[in-house]
């Protein structure tokens, strides 16, 4: 029981994650911390890293008090916490910026349905470039008038 308990939580804190993401994208990126994550926008530098990858940190934090949780104390539920995080976080780096913004050259030729989608959804995000305006959603939930065939 407390295997499928622990799946069903890792499940769970995955699917918060989305939701999580679109949240921070949406009133802290574009809030109070635009000046970390405008370069993501524009960008305005050489550098192959940007300002806009600090953010990762605080998510890897949150991962890594989880598991520390898990093994240190009785709170068990830190393992699946943990891993959560971390496999949206892995998956996020994957679609976002592996395969959207093709920070390494992987996936390229890509062309279902639910690829076109993702990057159709994006580009309209990626089409504001200030602070204002940018429609957000998560990496998974798109909507679906961005799936045309």
């Amino acid at each position: 029981m407390k295997i499928a308990l622990w799946i069903l939580i890792f499940l769970a804190t995955f699917s918060i994650m989305e939701f999580m993401a679109w949240f921070t994208h949406k009133y802290v990126m574009h809030g109070f911390l635009w000046s970390l994550h405008k370069d993501h926008h524009k960008k305005d530098h050489e550098s192959w890293f940007e300002r806009n990858d600090a953010f990762f940190i605080f998510y890897a934090i949150v991962s890594m008090v989880c598991f520390y949780l898990g093994a240190e104390t009785e709170f068990w539920y830190g393992w699946p916490l943990g891993f959560g995080i971390l496999a949206y976080g892995i998956a996020y780096f994957f679609v976002h910026d592996i395969f959207i913004h093709q920070r390494f050259k992987l996936f390229r030729n890509a062309n279902n349905w639910y690829a076109r989608g993702v990057r159709r959804a994006h580009k309209i995000h990626h089409k504001h470039l200030g602070k204002a305006d940018g429609e957000c959603f998560g990496m998974l939930f798109v909507p679906f008038k961005y799936f045309k065939k």
